[in-house]
C-alpha cells in the first residue's frame, strides 16, 4: 500500500507526496488527508486568513489509460478571514468536488489522449510524484473569496460637501498670483 511522504521542497507547508512507482501495483487509491495544526496555520497565513479550522481532501486515485492517474475527490474547509470593509472574522464554509489527470509525456499530441467526454481539466504532466497535499493547497487557494466580506457591510459613500467645502484649485493659483503682485 502505497505511503505518503511528508517533506517536500516544493511544498514546505502541507506535503503529502506518493511515489508513482508505488501506485504500479494498486488497482485504485483511496485516501484522506488533513493538515495538522502547525500546517494548518501556514496554510492560514499562505492564504492571508486569519485561520484555517478545517481542511480535508478525501478522495481516489485511480490508474487512466496510457499510464496516467485520476484523482476524483471532495475538498472541504473552513476558513476565517478578515473582512474587506469591517475587519470583523467572516467565516466561509468550502465544499467542493476535485478532480485531476495526471499523463506521462509521451510525445504524442494531447488531441490523441482520449479523456471522458465530461472532461473539463487539463491532464498535467506525471512524473514521479503525486502531492495530494499541494493539490489541496492550489484548490483552497482559488476556492476562498478574494474579497471576503462580513453579511451587511457596505462602504458608505462620502458625505456630500457643500459648494463652500469643494476645493477649488485656480484660488490657490490666483491667491499665488496676488501675492507676487502680478497684476497681468
Amino acid at each position: 500500500m502505497p505511503e505518503f511522504v511528508l517533506r517536500s521542497p516544493d511544498n514546505p507547508d502541507f506535503a503529502r507526496v506518493l511515489e508513482v512507482r508505488q501506485l504500479r501495483d494498486v488497482e485504485a487509491f483511496d485516501f484522506e488527508i488533513a493538515p495538522t495544526e502547525a500546517e494548518a496555520a501556514a496554510l492560514a497565513r499562505l492564504l492571508g486568513a486569519t485561520a484555517l479550522r478545517r481542511m480535508r481532501l478525501a478522495g481516489r486515485l485511480a490508474p487512466v489509460d496510457g499510464g496516467g492517474w485520476q484523482l476524483d475527490g471532495k475538498l472541504g474547509a473552513t476558513v476565517v478571514q478578515p473582512c474587506v470593509v469591517t475587519l470583523d472574522p467572516v467565516t466561509t464554509r468550502i465544499d467542493q468536488p476535485l478532480r485531476r489527470v495526471w499523463l506521462p509525456a509521451t510525445g504524442r499530441p494531447a488531441a490523441e489522449v482520449v479523456l471522458a467526454a465530461d472532461a473539463e481539466e487539463e491532464p498535467e504532466a506525471l512524473g514521479d510524484r503525486i502531492d495530494l497535499g499541494l493539490v489541496a493547497t492550489e484548490a483552497l487557494a482559488l476556492a476562498v473569496p478574494a474579497y471576503p466580506r462580513k453579511p451587511g457591510a457596505a462602504l458608505r459613500p462620502p458625505a456630500a460637501e457643500s459648494d463652500e467645502d469643494r476645493p477649488r484649485p485656480f484660488a490657490a493659483l490666483a491667491a499665488l498670483r496676488g501675492k507676487l503682485g502680478d497684476d497681468g
